[in-house]
């Protein structure tokens, strides 16, 4: 029995003398595949780390017993149940109370870290003396706490800031951004990069023989978190934080660098200061809010198992939409033929593809490889091994149909036939088609790269284990799917058409671009929506429009009611309903006199909300959360509130539906309530 721990028994954790004096600490939460900091945990922990200070060993490796990744972090499952019953100071402070426990032992301290080390996990490795970490390029160590609007509460928004001095400490905690092995050396994180087979050994000489920072970093450490340091760099870190996010949104960026400008003295000074925040910030419907999108996409990842049965792509239609979905598809992994109906389409849909491969794929000895999996197929004669075919020519209908007619009677078996449609019916294009059971639509979003959403179309003649195939397949592509019914428009577009419309339609009326993206903006899109008509492209918007207007009883204004004139389609030609230089629009700046129309926000706003609501009676998705989730994740529909649904019970459904009465009498009928509004689901 090693010295100190005999008596004791542990279901979370397993310490191992080794024959140097160090003791090897192993985190192995039980009855869970990954490692997170619940309650029983942290106490199993405290009472470890008790007899330990008590009968100390030489020193103390700390490592998880997970064969994927350290630590995740906090168990945000029990976090949310904390702040149902109100206790979640209780929490946060026994998290500090263990790890300031651990950052005391009268012995060296070393985190061996391999994999993922996230939150939690990065705060009790600054709790250690020194950190190891793997150079797998699976390690990655990050601080993402404000992503769920609260920010780093058990220490380490006091630690890092001291390790690695605050400039680079506050880059990582106010982005949430992960550091790979070698970034965290480069900082001070990390004090080795040692291969992963000797990671515990590298650990334990460390532990031995200690290690002094080099001066230079232990300077930058304490100098720029001296009193007047702290005065001059919280302004600047205010400002360009605030280029990001607006304070009224996301409190958490702004409340951790004020905590940090002006709290002094030791360490349980700052680090009570820390909790006050967090604590207070836990129970903001800002953090609420994100918490619950984190819930939401732990939901869509977990659809559809593992068991895609694809390792072979056909992509047909080389333009930007095919030619990325087939340039992904290949750097995660799968062998891709594209075919387009002449040769100069597909060279162009390599070319950028090249361009990718060249930002995502960092070593250069593996980059051919990755592009090799990616074929021109001018003939088509990957169709016949593919396991899936997408096609993504243009919206037509007949065109579609034609192409399916020569595709799939060379299809293998059980390979699936997908459509890439942004809006029309799947009952339209499954005409004709001998395995209706094997075809769906998989609706990918511009720009491939960063969306994280695919809907998959359902109609009724598909098999459920077409969908859940298609989901599998979609979640080794790193993207989120989520199943939508086949009515025009699906659940994305036909939400946001809508808001689109009303933003052109106000365009129309003469009201400046530039202040309905400002009102936007200021309700929390990412971007405005004619800044979104420019992006998505004139000729895209106005296709879709022509689809969809007849099915929601909308009229087109003048700014989409016809395709655009040539090489003025919006940001791919340079010119749109903006200018556009370097990838960015050209704003008129708006008089200073300006002044909007008063009920502009509500005006966009509520025609989204409207839909929302008409298309979760109608079933376009199986209930509120899917909905939330796929606007969130398909839109970049505010987060921070939730959901569009989420939004309507935070707001009061009754409330809305009056403000749509009032726009109806002042605006029209297109802002007639749906039916909906009375659903059991909109209610908090």
């Amino acid at each position: 029995m090693i010295a100190g721990l005999d008596g004791l028994r542990f279901s979370h954790w397993q310490a191992e003398q080794r024959e140097d004096g160090v003791l090897v600490l192993s985190f192995d939460r039980a009855g869970e595949s990954v490692n997170t900091f619940a309650q029983d945990v942290l106490i199993e922990l405290d009472s470890l780390l008790e007899r330990l200070a008590l009968d100390p060993p030489q020193a103390v490796v700390l490592r998880s017993a997970k064969a994927k990744g350290f630590i995740a972090g906090a168990d945000i499952r029990e976090f949310r149940e904390f702040d149902a019953k109100g206790t979640i100071g209780d929490s946060i402070r026994r998290g500090q109370q263990v790890f300031q426990r651990l950052a005391e032992l009268p012995c060296p301290t070393v985190a061996a870290i391999h994999g993922f080390c996230m939150g939690g996990g990065t705060e009790i490795a600054l709790a250690c003396d020194y950190r190891v970490a793997s150079n797998d390029p699976s390690t990655r160590i990050g601080l993402p706490e404000v992503k769920l609007g609260i920010y780093p509460g058990w220490g380490g928004s006091v630690r890092l800031p001291r390790l690695v001095g605050a400039p680079a400490a506050f880059d990582m905690m106010l982005t949430g951004r992960s550091l790979s092995a070698s970034a965290a050396r480069a900082t001070g994180l990390v004090d080795q990069v040692s291969e992963p087979a000797l990671l515990v050994d590298t650990a334990a000489t460390l532990a031995r023989k200690g290690r002094q920072r080099p001066f230079k970093q232990r300077f930058l450490g304490w100098l720029t978190n001296t009193w007047p340091a702290r005065q001059l760099l919280a302004p600047v870190l205010v400002k360009q934080v605030a280029r990001k996010a607006r304070r009224e949104h996301y409190p958490a960026p702004y409340a951790m660098i004020e905590t940090w400008r002006r709290s002094g003295g030791g360490t349980q000074a700052l680090l009570a200061a820390e909790r006050k925040s967090v604590v207070k910030l836990a129970a903001t419907p800002t953090a609420r809010n994100l918490t619950r999108v984190f819930f939401l996409q732990e939901r869509l990842k977990g659809l559809g198992g593992k068991d895609h049965g694809v390792t072979r792509l056909h992509v047909v239609g080389a333009g930007v939409m095919g030619g990325d979905i087939a340039t992904w598809s290949a750097y995660k992994g799968f062998q891709v033929t594209l075919q387009d109906r002449e040769q100069p389409y597909i060279d162009k849909a390599l070319a950028r593809a090249q361009e990718l491969f060249a930002k995502k794929v960092k070593d250069d000895n593996k980059r051919p490889e990755v592009a090799a999996r990616l074929q021109s197929d001018l003939e088509g004669a990957g169709a016949a091994q593919a396991d899936l075919v997408i096609e993504a020519i243009i919206e037509d209908a007949d065109a579609k149909r034609g192409l399916y007619a020569q595709v799939e009677p060379k299809l293998k078996p059980d390979a699936l036939l997908t459509s890439n449609t942004s809006s029309i019916p799947l009952t339209e294009l499954r005409e004709g088609i001998r395995r209706p059971d094997r075809f769906a639509g998989l609706h990918y979003f511009n720009p491939v790269s960063q969306m994280p959403l695919v809907e998959i179309v359902r109609h009724d003649a598909m098999a459920p284990e077409t969908e859940k195939r298609l989901a599998a397949f979609c979640r080794a592509l790193d993207k989120l799917p989520v199943p939508v019914a086949g009515t025009p428009g699906f659940l994305v577009n036909r939400l946001l058409f809508p808001y689109m419309l009303e933003a052109a339609t106000a365009y129309s009326e003469g009201v400046p671009g530039a202040a309905i993206d400002k009102a936007a903006v200021r309700f929390g899109m990412p971007m405005g929506p004619i800044e979104l008509i420019d992006t998505v492209g004139l000729d895209v918007a106005s296709g879709v429009g022509q689809e969809l207007a007849p099915f929601l009883g909308l009229e087109i204004p003048p700014a989409l009611a016809t395709p655009p004139e040539p090489g003025k389609r919006g940001k791919k030609d340079g010119q749109g309903l903006y200018a556009w230089e370097n990838g960015k629009p050209k704003k008129p700046e708006l008089p200073k006199d300006y002044e909007a129309p008063e009920d502009l926000e509500d005006r966009l706003v509520l025609a989204l909300l409207n839909e929302a609501v008409a298309a979760l009676h109608e079933g376009v998705v199986e209930d509120a959360d899917l909905l939330d989730a796929g606007v969130i994740f398909g839109t970049g529909f505010a987060p921070f509130r939730g959901g569009p649904i989420q939004y309507i019970r935070e707001t009061g459904a009754d409330a809305l539906r009056e403000k749509l009465r009032a726009l109806q009498a002042k605006h029209g009928d297109r802002f007639a309530p749906r039916p909906g509004w009375d659903a059991a689901a909109l209610r908090p």
